[in-house]
């Protein structure tokens, strides 16, 4: 796939050029017929014979930009002036602030938000720690952790380098939720070293949302902390995917007019992403579904399986099919992929059952283009925001937390994950519904109310939670329960 110019690669050029007509046509002509969009041109200082202007345009990467400076500067008459990469700026010091909710003005509001006043709050905690989320900021904060093992798809590049997603991740939690979220990257690299650094800090916050983690090591790490604390922990990689995928897939077969109980599934994948997909597919009752990864269908016959494959293998492949991808894909109604680029062509597709729905979501590039895949399928999505139906964690994530944060909730279910997953769904109505418009914007208003919502409802409904802040009562947390079929 030719990538397509983007706002990742968006820079801004300052030029200084003759103050002719076609000066400036000549300009972003260039910049055009060599693949970039500009998106503003904006004059800054202009005379009888000479103007300065910022163009901002949008690339394919940065040596398609460096590609397009080169050339601007061979345009008679023009000077290049700075060149500034619009999302390293971006990030120049960090996306994130912390303000402080009330002024600090005289020595009265000092007495008030710290010392002596801030001793009765604190005597009060002590005597009451339930108090904690009424008091603190605890009542509203969620940790963002990751170790950067497994950064977007770079792979293990460190906590130093994970630092940008986590804030950022950060930023959707303010934006989408209103909650107030912090990056915590930890240089730690056992399961026992980042189970004991979460439960350190685990006082502070009402959530911990587990980022970026490799597998198999995000599985344990998850469990464990799930057991050992009084918080609910989501791995959003695992969770927040699956959450998406499933609405978009309830969905998808509204369009295409069949029933998850009796299609065929594959699931290209089984991995942190693919476990969890599978879990929430099989609770939404789906009943037909294959998985497959780098070593083909995975089925009980198949020797050294290791990890979660026995229970994958256990729990999957009713018909017992052997073979490979493709072999896995004909017939099938429904292909998810969160495996690796460039898996399937489009006569793999044409394979695949009448009305088929395919979600390629493998990142930067799906596991077959989708231009490709629509020519025989009629539902396609990607992981990409530059195709329609976006299958994105944004959709869930907020919402999820929103909900456990204000049923002031102490673990995660699968019910609560299947209740947020119909939620989104629903979101879309009849008359929106079409092949090409599956999830909503995530920045659709009606989102996080309708996620955080159903989440909520369920957390009170197992944990017993009533609108106070002490009383909750411990839910027994089932692995897996099958709410639909």
């Amino acid at each position: 796939m030719t990538p397509s110019p983007s706002v990742s690669y968006s820079i801004t050029i300052r030029l200084e050029f003759e103050a002719r007509s076609a000066a400036v046509s000549d300009i972003t002509g260039l910049i055009e017929k060599d693949g970039g969009s500009v998106t503003a041109l904006d004059v800054s200082a202009s005379g009888p014979e000479r103007m300065r202007a910022d163009i901002t345009l949008l690339t394919a990467g940065h040596d398609h930009a460096m590609e397009i400076v080169e050339k601007l500067k061979q345009l008679e008459g023009v000077e290049l002036g700075k060149v500034s990469d619009r999302t390293f700026l971006a990030h120049l010091g960090g996306k994130l602030t912390i303000q402080s909710k009330n002024p600090i003005r005289h020595r009265d509001d000092l007495s008030l938000v710290y010392t002596p006043g801030v001793a009765r709050v604190v005597k009060a905690i002590a005597e009451n720690p339930e108090d904690a989320r009424r008091l603190t900021i605890k009542r509203n904060t969620v940790a963002v952790v990751s170790d950067g093992s497994a950064i977007l798809g770079l792979g293990d590049l460190g906590p130093l380098a994970a630092m940008p997603v986590m804030e950022g991740k950060a930023a959707l939690f303010k934006r989408f939720a209103d909650i107030d979220a912090f990056p915590i990257c930890l240089d730690a690299h056992s399961v026992d070293d980042i189970v004991a650094h979460v439960k350190a800090i685990a006082p502070v916050f009402a959530g911990i949302n587990l980022e970026d983690i490799s597998a198999p090591r995000c599985f344990e790490i998850e469990d464990r902390l799930r057991a050992e604390l009084d918080i609910p922990v989501f791995h959003d990689d695992q969770h927040g995917t699956a959450i998406v995928v499933v609405a978009a897939l309830r969905n998808a077969l509204r369009v295409v007019e069949k029933d998850i109980s009796t299609a065929r599934i594959v699931l290209s994948g089984a991995g942190a992403a693919g476990t969890a997909i599978l879990r929430l597919l099989r609770a939404a009752g789906a009943r037909d579904i294959v998985v497959t990864d780098v070593d083909g269908v995975i089925h009980e016959a198949r020797p050294q399986l290791t990890g979660r494959l026995p229970w994958i293998a256990e729990v999957t492949n009713p018909r017992q099919l052997t073979g490979t991808l493709q072999d896995a894909v004909a017939d099938a109604d429904v292909f998810i992929g969160v495996s690796a680029g460039n898996l399937l062509t489009a006569a793999d597709v044409a394979t695949m059952a009448d009305r088929s729905i395919v979600f390629a979501m493998a990142n930067p590039t799906p596991e077959i283009d989708p231009a490709e895949a629509v020519q025989h399928a009629e539902v396609v999505a990607t992981g990409r925001s530059d195709f329609a139906n976006q299958i994105n964690n944004v959709l869930a994530f907020p919402g999820v937390f929103r909900g456990l944060l204000d049923a002031h909730a102490t673990r995660v279910s699968d019910r609560m994950l299947l209740a947020a997953a119909r939620a989104l769904a629903d979101v879309v109505t009849d008359e929106e519904l079409n092949p090409t418009y599956i999830v909503p914007s995530v920045f659709d208003e009606r989102v996080t109310k309708a996620v955080a919502g159903a989440v909520e409802n369920v957390a009170r409904e197992e944990l017993g939670t009533v609108d106070t802040i002490t009383g909750a009562m411990p839910a027994i947390y089932a692995d897996e329960i099958t709410l639909e079929g």
